[in-house]
């Protein structure tokens, strides 16, 4: 994200927080989901809906760029049923040891995130494991 305009950061947070609010989270969720720095008060969370960007941190941008995918696997696993999206990440999963999705993304942090995106995105799985890098090197030999 740190490459975007102003005017694309300032879209996609209000895509992200429209994504976060739709599924429930309040102010103190969204700003540990996003890693926010301390300087960001609870109470300047509404900002983030109107007129400000997140800020351009490293961390906030990597986990903007998870949401962003779950969102887009979520589209994808339910492209007709929306309202199917926001009950899958607040239902237990077996997979999480019985906690919501969302829960696992709050409570672990980054690493929620990805373990939720590895198990919606094969494909974000198949390159955190470095497959894609064997696969390659196998074809070309």
């Amino acid at each position: 994200m740190s490459d975007l305009s102003p005017d694309e950061r300032l879209v996609l947070t209000r895509r992200t927080m429209n994504l976060l609010e739709g599924w429930g989270l309040g102010a103190r969720d969204i700003t540990v989901i996003l890693s926010l720095p301390d300087t960001v008060k609870v109470r300047a969370i509404a900002r983030f809906r109107e007129d400000t960007a997140f800020p351009p941190e490293p961390q906030v941008d990597r986990r903007v760029s998870y949401l962003l995918r779950i969102e887009q696997a979520l589209s994808t696993y339910f492209p007709c049923n929306p309202e199917m999206r926001n009950l899958w990440v607040r239902k237990g999963n077996r997979l999480f040891g019985r906690r919501a999705p969302l829960a696992v993304m709050v409570e672990d942090g980054e690493s929620g995130l990805i373990s939720v995106l590895s198990h919606l995105d094969c494909t974000f799985a198949w390159d955190l494991t470095g497959s894609k890098a064997e696969y390659g090197a196998q074809v070309r030999s």
